[in-house]
């Protein structure tokens, strides 16, 4: 199984920072930040940044993977520091970095894989020249994949409904890569699986409005789970979580 890297804050090029508290919408019960809620704030700063470059418009992105490490989550209330910088590369997508710091010692790691693309047809494209310029001395040239490496399902998972709601959509009429998570999050529930946690969710094909989806999960290798998203007769999604499992009785 390949593991993410989670690169250090270069020391040159360019970086994006910006706070945010964490608000009532995105703890959950116990009062952790959300892994959906972590992934607005990655998607926001992302779209943030690329504003602040002078890229808005220039460039549409889908997000193709991403890994979300939490340590010790940030809690209600707390103000967290993000700082974001792209550390790799390919011909037609970018790995973006992101550190979530709380000011309570909240900390989420997170590193997420973008693919270009060409917004009227929806095919992926070169990286332009203006990219590059933003953002090429940050990545220092290191060069990334975008090939998937989740396994399929095995076969005999029972399968449970996932109904959709119209929330779920975002404005590319497909359901939004944090929705995603919130399938991860009611896996840790009834697991009772807690942190410290790793979890990565890869992207196959998008989920669209009409879609019936079923979700399949077991248990993996190494203590690991898997998760599967399935809508039209194919997998669209899947996630793999490795965390402590909380102690019952």
């Amino acid at each position: 199984m390949t593991v993410e890297a989670l690169l250090p804050i270069p020391e040159v090029g360019r970086t994006f920072v910006t706070e945010r508290r964490v608000r009532l919408g995105d703890a959950s019960p116990g009062g952790r930040l959300r892994l959906d809620a972590a992934a607005r704030y990655l998607q926001d700063i992302a779209r943030d940044d690329a504003v602040d470059g002078g890229l808005d418009g220039e460039m549409g992105w889908v997000v193709r993977r991403t890994t979300i490490e939490v340590g010790r989550p940030p809690v209600f209330g707390e103000l967290v520091r993000l700082t974001t910088f792209c550390s790799g590369f390919g011909g037609r997508w970018a790995e973006r970095r992101t550190v979530i710091e709380g000011d309570a010692d909240g900390r989420i790691e997170a590193v997420a894989l973008w693919v270009h693309l060409d917004a009227a047809s929806g095919r992926p494209l070169k990286l332009t020249p203006r990219f590059h310029e933003v953002y090429g001395e940050a990545a220092q040239g290191r060069k990334v994949s975008a090939r998937l490496h989740h396994p399929d399902p095995a076969p005999g998972l029972e399968p449970r409904e996932w109904p959709l709601r119209f929330c779920d959509f975002d404005v590319l009429a497909h359901v939004n890569n944090a929705v995603y998570w919130s399938v991860v999050e009611e896996e840790l529930a009834e697991r009772g699986l807690k942190t410290p946690l790793r979890a990565e969710v890869e992207h196959r094909s998008a989920i669209e409005r009409g879609h019936e989806v079923a979700v399949s999960s077991t248990d993996l290798d190494e203590g690991a789970v898997g998760v599967w998203l399935n809508a039209g007769g194919e997998v669209r999604a899947s996630a793999r979580i490795v965390a402590e499992r909380a102690r019952r009785g």
